[in-house]
């Protein structure tokens, strides 16, 4: 794999080495996917989204502003690709009642039944939030991005996504 920083290789595919963007695929897809999934539990939909960000990595290029977080614009490409494709199917990716599989590697049935009885209250509670509550949290908790680089990719200053992630994490008790 290459040695370059992902703001290098996007430097070369937006200058013409398009083939440098499977780099970033093999370093970004599972980031993405989890970032989709976590938001749609929709595993297709999930994998449709990967696709359709690396598309539009790569056709709109020369968008990419040099020294510049590679991070936060593929993940604001990601939720244009989202909103858009929401749009499309609101009917398909409402967040439902069942309980997706949690993503998991582990080989072994018990690990995976125990994995999901562990995460199932997370993701009813997720399940729970509006939209632009979860987006925050996913993308500060499980993608490990900064407030600012959250910031450029919702529209707003660090400081406005401090005080979401903290709102969305308070949980109301009767």
């Amino acid at each position: 794999m290459d040695n370059l920083t992902d703001e290098a290789l996007m430097l070369e595919i937006r200058n013409g080495a398009v083939g440098k963007l499977a780099v970033l695929f093999e370093r970004h897809h599972r980031q993405l996917f989890s970032f989709f999934y976590r938001l749609t539990c929709n595993r297709e939909l999930s994998e449709d989204l990967v696709q359709d960000v690396f598309f539009r990595l790569l056709k709109f290029r020369e968008t990419y502003v040099p020294k510049t977080s590679f991070s936060a614009w593929m993940y604001q490409v990601a939720r244009n690709a989202q909103i858009d494709a929401f749009r499309k199917r609101k009917s398909e990716t409402s967040w439902s009642d069942s309980r997706p599989e949690p993503i998991s590697a582990e080989p072994h049935i018990e690990d995976r039944l125990r994995k999901r009885q562990d995460v199932a209250p997370l993701q009813r509670a997720m399940a729970a939030l509006p939209a632009e509550k979860r987006e925050v949290l996913v993308l500060c908790r499980y993608q490990n991005l900064k407030y600012h680089e959250i910031g450029k990719i919702i529209g707003c200053e660090a400081g406005a996504v401090k005080l979401r992630v903290y709102r969305a994490e308070v949980i109301k008790t009767p």
